[in-house]
C-alpha cells in the first residue's frame, strides 16, 4: 500500500500555468480559478499572453502563461512568485525562472523538453534547470505529451487533436495538488465544449488521468490545502475587468432608462467589451463593430444626440484617433462614456502588456481648452463601479467621461459578488423638461447651479435645435466668433466638470491615521499598493494608503487630505504623469514618486523594499 501523501494547509498559494501559446494554459488556468473560487477561496488571476499572433512554437516570444493567487483571506494580486509552476516545454521554464522561489513545485513535460526543445528555447546544455541554478526547486517530471496519446487511444482522434488535451492532463495533476475534487471541472468543460461532445469526453479522460497520476505518485510529493472562508451569502461569479466593466454600462443605461449603444473597433486589450455587449441584445443594447476607431466614437456621439448613453471603447493608440470627436463632445456637451484599457506604448508597442502611460492624453490630449472627466478603475470587480459612475456622470453632467483602464485589471480576474441594482444611487439624464427660466428655451441653457445644458432629444415637440462643433454664443446659442463670448464659454465649460467634484465622493485614507508615510495610487496598482501597505506595517512601519478613482475633477477633499501627511509617495506604472498633475493642482505640493514601466505589473517585495527607505 502506497505511503499517504503528506497534506499541508496553507493561508495563500500562487500558481502558474505556462507553456506554448498553443497548450491551452489560458483555458487551464481559468478552470482551476473557477474550481477555486466555487471552494469559498479569494482569487486574483492575471493572464500573460505574447504580442505575437502566433509566435514560433517552442520559441520564447512564444510563452503564455496565467497566474493565479488562491487563499483563506482576501486577496488583491496574482502575487509575485510562484509556488507551483507548470512549464509545459523548456521556454515556459526559461522565461518564468525570474518569477520561482526556492521551494516551487515545478511540473513538466518530459515529452517536450528533449534536445530540439532545448535548443529552440536557447538552452547551452541538456540540463536546464542546472544552468538555470535551480537547485532547490522539487521537480515533478510526467511524459504527459505520451500518456494523454496513450489515454485517449480509444477516442480515434487525430494525433493533433489529441495532443491538444494535455493542457487538462496538467490541470488534473495540479487538481490533485490542490485537493480540488473533479466534479466541478467536469462541469465546466461540459459547458466550454457543449457542442462537441467527442471533445468533452476526451477532455475529461485526460483531466482524470492526469488527477489519477498524482495519486499514483502520492509518496514523492506533498498536497497542500487551502482552507475556503466564510462568505457574504448571493451570487457569485468569476469575473475579468472588461466583463464587468460592460455590466457596468448596462447597469448605468438600465438606471436610468435610457438605451445604451457602442460603437467601436477592435484593439487588443479592449475588444472583449465589444464582445460582451454587442451580445447583449435581450437587453436593447446595440453593440456595433465599425471600419475604424473615429467611425466607432462618431457613431456613439450620434447615439448621445439621439438620446442614448454613446459608448465606445479603445486603448491608447485609438484615443489619440478619436481626439478631435471628442473634443466635439465636449463642445456640443454631450454625454459619452471613452473607455481606454490601456497597454504598453508608444504607437504600437506592447499590445498585450500594461501600464498606465495614458493620463496626461485622457486629461489633456485634444486640441484647445477641452475638459473632460477622468475616472480610473482599480481592481476587476471596480470596473463594474467605475463604469457605472462613468455612465451617471456622463447623463447627468452632459459631459464626455474618459475611464481609463488596463490591460491587467481587463483580462485579470477575481470572484465578483453580483450586485443588486437598487441599492445603486439613481441617475437622473438632464433633460430639458426640467429647464425652468425666465427666457425661451435655447440648445446651450444652463441649470444656474451645475452649469450644465439641457439634453434636449431630437422629436420632442418645441425643442428643435442645433448643435456642433463651431462655437456657440451663451445666451442666443447661435454660432459666434465675438472673443469675449469665447472666454466666457471656454470658463463655463471648465467649471462645469470642476463643480462635479462637489458632487463625487470625497478621497478615503486607509492604513494608519498618523502616519510617517501616504502611500497615493490610481488605478489598476490598488492591490499592489494595498498589500504593500500590509507588509510595511508588518515591519513595523506607521504607513497610510490613498487611492484615486476620480482624477478629473479632484474630490474636494483632497489637497486636505494629501497635505496632512509629512510625507508621501506617489506610486506609477510611468514617468510620473499623476504625481505631476498632482503638483499642477496642489499649489506646494511635492510628493517621492517611485516609477516603473515594465509592461508588467509591480512586485510586492520590490515595493516593500523601496518604500520601506522612505
Amino acid at each position: 500500500m502506497a505511503e499517504r501523501t503528506k497534506v499541508t494547509i496553507l493561508e495563500k498559494v500562487v500558481v502558474r500555468f505556462s507553456g506554448d501559446s498553443g497548450d491551452g494554459m489560458q483555458l487551464s488556468g481559468s478552470i482551476f480559478s473557477n474550481l477555486s473560487a466555487i471552494f469559498g477561496n479569494e482569487i486574483s488571476t492575471f493572464p500573460d499572453f505574447p504580442a505575437e499572433i502566433r509566435a514560433p512554437q517552442g520559441s520564447l516570444s512564444g510563452v503564455s502563461g496565467f497566474q493565479v493567487h488562491i487563499g483563506s483571506r482576501k486577496i488583491f494580486t496574482p502575487g509575485d512568485k510562484a509556488d507551483v509552476l507548470v512549464a509545459m516545454n523548456p521556454a515556459a521554464l526559461k522565461v518564468n525562472v525570474k518569477f520561482l522561489r526556492p521551494t516551487t513545485i515545478i511540473l513538466i513535460d518530459t515529452d517536450s523538453f528533449r534536445k530540439n526543445d532545448l535548443e529552440k528555447a536557447q538552452f547551452l546544455t541538456e540540463d536546464p534547470f542546472k544552468e538555470l541554478g535551480l537547485t532547490t526547486q522539487q521537480i515533478v517530471a510526467a511524459p504527459i505529451t505520451s500518456l494523454v496519446k496513450d489515454g485517449l487511444a480509444e477516442f480515434g482522434l487525430d494525433n493533433k487533436t489529441a495532443i491538444r488535451c494535455k493542457n487538462m492532463f496538467a490541470l488534473g495533476l495540479v487538481c490533485w495538488l490542490f485537493e480540488r475534487p473533479l466534479e466541478e471541472a467536469v462541469h465546466l468543460l461540459e459547458n466550454k465544449f457543449a457542442k462537441k461532445p467527442l471533445l468533452v469526453r476526451a477532455n475529461i479522460k485526460a483531466l482524470t488521468d492526469g488527477y489519477n497520476y498524482g495519486n499514483n505518485i502520492q509518496a514523492s510529493v506533498s498536497t497542500y490545502r487551502i482552507e475556503g472562508k466564510q462568505v457574504e451569502p448571493g451570487y457569485y461569479t468569476d469575473v475579468n475587468g472588461n466583463k464587468a466593466l460592460a455590466y457596468g454600462l448596462i447597469a448605468a443605461a438600465e438606471k436610468a432608462s435610457v438605451k445604451l449603444f457602442l460603437g467601436s473597433y477592435p484593439i487588443t486589450p479592449a475588444t472583449d467589451i465589444l464582445h460582451e455587449l454587442a451580445a447583449r441584445k435581450e437587453l436593447g443594447v446595440k453593440g456595433l463593430q465599425f471600419e475604424d476607431e473615429i467611425a466607432g466614437v462618431c457613431t456613439a456621439i450620434g447615439a448621445s444626440f439621439a438620446g442614448a448613453l454613446g459608448v465606445t471603447s479603445t486603448s491608447g493608440p485609438g484615443l489619440a484617433l478619436k481626439s478631435e470627436a471628442i473634443g466635439l463632445a465636449v463642445m456640443a456637451e454631450l454625454p459619452l462614456v471613452v473607455v481606454d484599457v490601456q497597454r504598453g506604448g508608444p504607437s504600437t508597442g506592447l499590445p498585450t502588456k500594461s501600464e498606465q502611460t495614458d493620463l496626461m492624453q485622457a486629461l489633456y490630449g485634444r486640441n484647445g481648452e477641452s475638459p473632460a472627466v477622468v475616472i480610473a478603475s482599480s481592481t476587476p470587480t471596480d470596473c463594474f463601479e467605475a463604469a457605472f459612475w462613468a455612465g451617471k456622470l456622463a447623463m447627468e453632467y452632459m459631459t464626455p467621461v474618459i475611464l481609463l483602464s488596463d490591460s491587467f485589471i481587463a483580462n485579470g480576474s477575481s470572484a465578483w459578488k453580483i450586485p443588486n441594482l437598487d441599492d445603486y444611487p439613481a441617475i437622473k439624464p438632464h433633460y430639458v423638461d426640467a429647464y425652468i427660466g425666465d427666457q425661451v428655451w435655447k440648445a446651450y441653457r444652463r441649470d444656474p447651479e451645475t452649469l450644465v445644458r439641457y439634453w434636449a432629444v431630437p422629436s420632442v415637440e418645441g425643442f428643435a435645435h442645433r448643435i456642433g462643433g463651431l462655437e456657440k454664443d451663451y445666451t442666443t446659442s447661435a454660432i459666434s466668433t465675438d472673443p469675449v463670448n469665447h472666454q466666457r464659454m471656454v470658463t463655463t465649460r471648465q467649471e462645469k466638470i470642476d463643480r462635479i467634484a462637489d458632487h463625487i465622493p470625497p478621497l478615503e485614507v486607509i492604513g494608519d491615521m498618523d502616519a510617517e508615510l501616504l502611500i497615493i495610487g490610481w488605478g489598476g496598482t490598488y492591490g499592489h499598493l494595498y498589500e504593500t501597505m500590509e507588509g510595511l506595517q508588518e515591519l513595523g512601519r506607521k504607513v497610510a494608503f490613498a487611492h484615486f478613482r476620480f482624477i478629473n475633477p479632484l474630490p474636494s477633499n483632497t489637497e486636505d487630505i494629501l497635505k496632512r501627511f509629512d510625507k508621501t509617495v506617489v506610486v506609477e506604472q510611468n514617468n510620473g504623469q499623476f504625481a505631476n498633475y498632482l503638483r499642477s493642482k496642489i499649489a506646494g505640493f511635492n510628493p517621492h514618486r517611485f516609477n516603473r514601466v515594465k509592461g508588467q505589473p509591480f512586485m510586492v517585495s520590490r515595493l516593500i523594499e523601496e518604500l520601506s527607505k522612505l
